[in-house]
């Protein structure tokens, strides 16, 4: 083998060697400072908590929703009583024996030295 031989094959050898050192250095990956197995569990975690979220947020509108439909109720109740009440008291008006002689006079009718009584219904007094 002669020097110039020796030379080329050195040459050619230590290209070899850069060319393979710098596929090297390519090749090494930067490390994450996360692990695929943590990026996987922090997405997990991080859905789960939107979903939970939204659940909240869900029901507390379905209880507010309900509030506000008890809360109408309600006031139709307190109506509906007051009403009761006033057409309780126009009974019991219209329903005076002194108001009834009046009105039958005002008919024709005659009644004639008796006694007139209120009338309870009977349902009413059974039902107390």
């Amino acid at each position: 083998m002669n020097a110039q031989q020796a030379r080329h094959w050195q040459e050619s050898y230590q290209s070899q060697v850069e060319q393979q050192e710098k596929e090297k250095q390519v090749t090494v990956r930067k490390k994450s400072w996360l692990t695929t197995g943590e990026k996987i569990i922090y997405t997990f975690i991080s859905a789960c908590l939107v979903v939970a979220g939204f659940f909240v947020v869900s029901f507390s509108s379905s209880i507010d929703s309900l509030n506000r439909e008890m809360q109408t109720l309600e006031r139709t109740i307190e109506t509906q009583q007051v009403t009761n009440q006033s057409l309780e008291f126009e009974k019991k008006e219209l329903s005076k024996p002194d108001r009834i002689m009046k009105v039958a006079e005002e008919n024709g009718l005659k009644i004639q030295g008796t006694k007139i009584k209120r009338a309870e219904s009977i349902s009413k007094n059974q039902g107390e």
